[in-house]
């Protein structure tokens, strides 16, 4: 299933969120993104629709299964091109910056063989 980048972006901060707090909320998202609310409500509505989160009555949202692994890959390219574009020099708000943008273009294929170049060297 291949979502919005933005959607991406939702999972990834939410997987991020949910290993430093006990819950995620949607007001966690909107303080960690500088979103709106409503923009977040909306976000997590579509989310919710596709299966990769669930939310209870309280508002504490989790990861599905499929939402995780989308948001671990996502969170595993972020960290890859951050962590090779840091070592090759670039300033690391940069390369946080460069590799956001990165991980939604990049096809799987290229990917991989990135990522087995960069491991082997």
């Amino acid at each position: 299933m291949k979502i919005q980048q933005s959607s991406e972006d939702y999972l990834e901060t939410i997987l991020i969120l949910s290993k430093r707090l006990p819950v995620v909320r949607a007001v966690d998202i909107a303080a960690e993104t500088g979103h709106k609310n409503s923009s977040i409500s909306v976000a997590m509505k579509k989310l919710r629709s596709l299966d990769l989160i669930t939310v209870t009555d309280a508002g504490f949202i989790y990861l599905t299964e499929v939402g995780s692994k989308m948001a671990n890959s996502v969170y595993e390219r972020h960290t890859l091109f951050t962590e090779w574009l840091i070592k090759l020099g670039v300033n690391p708000d940069t390369a946080e910056d460069d590799a956001c943008r990165i991980e939604h273009v990049l096809s799987e294929e290229s990917y991989d063989a990135i990522k087995n170049y960069i491991t082997k060297n």
